[in-house]
């Protein structure tokens, strides 16, 4: 068991592989997200207020064009 323990380098694994998992996690959890959030303000305003679907949908719509300039992915800073 403590062979084991000496096969171990820190630093030395390619972890490109968890990073592009991380990576694509992330990305759908925010787009998902936006997603969700822009279907629910939609059935809220459509079945909650007096508005009907045109002003849900204007409402979604708005939400989802200001989160995706918001959620974007930025450029990476240059060192």
């Amino acid at each position: 068991m403590a062979d084991h323990a000496s096969e171990y380098h820190r630093g030395d694994m390619d972890i490109h592989e968890q990073t592009a998992t991380y990576d694509l996690f992330m990305g759908m959890t925010k787009w998902g997200s936006l997603a969700l959030a822009a279907l629910l303000l939609l059935l809220v305003i459509w079945f909650c207020t007096p508005g009907g679907f045109l002003p849900g949908f204007v409402a979604s719509a708005v939400l989802v064009g200001l989160g995706v300039l918001l959620l974007r992915e930025k450029p990476a800073a240059a060192h």
